[in-house]
């Protein structure tokens, strides 16, 4: 599979930083400073969550699909001096 898109949560973090979970490849947890960070910490553990999959034989959680285009639905932070 050469890519596929997962939807992954991220919540600020009341002792600093940021945790990514995943409702759709469960076992996926991490931990960045910044939100880039956390996200891409994620894409690596996603990939080797995924990896496990194939190598082990078991199935892919059947939310997981090949991307085939895609359209993403964010909120950002934006400071502002009032």
């Amino acid at each position: 599979m050469p890519e596929a898109m997962i939807d992954i949560k991220i919540e600020k973090l009341e002792e600093g930083g940021y945790l990514a979970t995943s409702d759709t490849l469960q076992g996926l947890i991490a931990q960045g400073r910044t939100i880039a960070e956390t996200i891409e910490i994620a894409q690596d553990v996603a990939k080797k969550l995924i990896e496990s999959y194939l190598e082990h034989g078991d199935p892919l959680p059947f939310e997981l699909k090949e991307k085939k285009g895609f359209v993403i639905t964010t909120s950002v932070p934006v400071s502002v001096n009032a």
